[in-house]
This record gives structure tokens, C-alpha cells and sequence, in this order.
């Protein structure tokens, strides 16, 4: 035996920081983008654009004063007022959430008057769920069309529900907001409606 046994060489310590500063510096990063900015604010590549020509049934049975709800099209949308276009669900917790600013909203003297429409679109909906959700909290819409199998949502861009749409008057996506509507969100809105712009 030798006595010359080979020592294995040491490294420094400050080698062994560095997967902690790479997994801290990443974790910044991370954070960052996470707490940053307004979520219900969310860049869509539609701002500006036509809203999608989709064609959506209306809500079978929905009546209003006895008469079928009607759905919406394209043309109604550019019908020379501005037009609130809420995504919901019977099944969506955060709906029933916004839905009081909802109603609100639809007994403002701009949509009472015309000057504003106020229309819904029912996503991944059971048409009885949808009924029962809009007879026990009020139907707010003066429309209501159904996407039942989430396609027409892919053409808006829709991230999940509620989300609500404001369409100018000619017809073009104006702004998008993710997430239940609360007062302020509601009336910021209703406001940039009634101005058209």
C-alpha cells in the first residue's frame, strides 16, 4: 500500500450558493410576474377589432313579459349604441357575485332608455340551469344567446367566465374585463358606454 492516498480536491464554498441564487433570482422573476399588474385587465389581441361574427342560439324558454328573449347577432352589436356583452354561467360562483351590478346596470337610465344594451352570453350552459340562475337572481339582458359547446367563446377569446365585453358603436371591441364586475368596475364601464368611445 501507498502511503500517498489521493485527497479529492476541495471546492470553494461559494460554488455551493450558486443553485440557491439561480433558484432565488428565478423565483423573483416569478413573483414579479405574478403580483404585477391588474388581473382583470388582460391583453386581447381583439381591442379595436370587429366583435366575432358568431352565431348564438337564444336561451330556449327565456321569456321577458311573456315574449322569447331574443339572441344576438353581429348586426346587433353595430347598431350605432354601445353594447355590455357578459359572458356567464348558471354554474360559475363568481357570476352570481357580479350579477347585483348586473341588474344595476340594466336599471340605469342608458340602458332603460336604449342608449346602452346590456346582452348576455351563456357559456357551457344547461338551458334549465341557465333559466333557473336568471329567474331567481333577475335577467338583466335585453338578449341572451348560448354557446353550449364553448366555440363561439374560442372566436371572442374568452379565458373562463365572467367576463364582460364593451362593444362601441360600430361594432368594435372596445374593452375586456376578466373577472366578476364589481361597482366600480360596473359603473367605470356603464360610464365609457354611455360616452361611446
Amino acid at each position: 500500500m501507498s502511503e500517498a492516498t489521493a485527497t479529492p480536491a476541495r471546492r470553494p464554498p461559494w460554488l455551493y450558493a450558486i443553485p440557491l441564487l439561480v433558484f432565488a433570482a428565478l423565483a423573483a422573476v416569478f413573483a414579479k410576474g405574478l403580483f404585477s399588474g391588474d388581473a382583470s385587465k388582460v391583453p386581447s389581441a381583439l381591442i379595436g377589432k370587429p366583435a366575432p361574427a358568431v352565431t348564438l342560439a337564444p336561451l330556449e324558454g327565456l321569456l321577458r313579459d311573456g315574449q322569447p328573449v331574443p339572441s344576438f347577432s353581429m348586426a346587433d352589436l353595430a347598431r350605432g349604441r354601445a353594447t355590455i356583452v357578459n359572458v356567464f354561467a348558471s354554474w360559475c360562483a363568481p357570476c352570481r357575485v357580479e350579477h347585483p351590478f348586473l341588474v344595476a346596470m340594466a336599471e340605469s337610465p342608458a340602458v332603460k332608455q336604449g342608449k346602452v344594451a346590456l346582452v348576455g352570453f351563456n357559456y357551457k350552459d344547461e338551458a334549465e340551469n341557465a333559466r333557473r340562475f336568471l329567474g331567481a337572481l333577475g335577467n338583466p339582458y335585453s338578449a341572451v344567446g348560448v354557446d353550449r359547446a364553448g366555440r363561439a367563446a374560442i372566436d371572442w377569446g374568452v379565458y373562463g367566465v365572467p367576463e364582460t365585453f364593451l362593444i362601441g358603436p360600430d361594432g368594435r371591441i372596445l374593452e375586456k374585463h376578466v373577472g366578476p364586475l364589481d361597482g366600480a368596475a360596473a359603473s367605470r364601464m356603464l360610464a365609457r358606454a354611455q360616452k361611446g368611445s
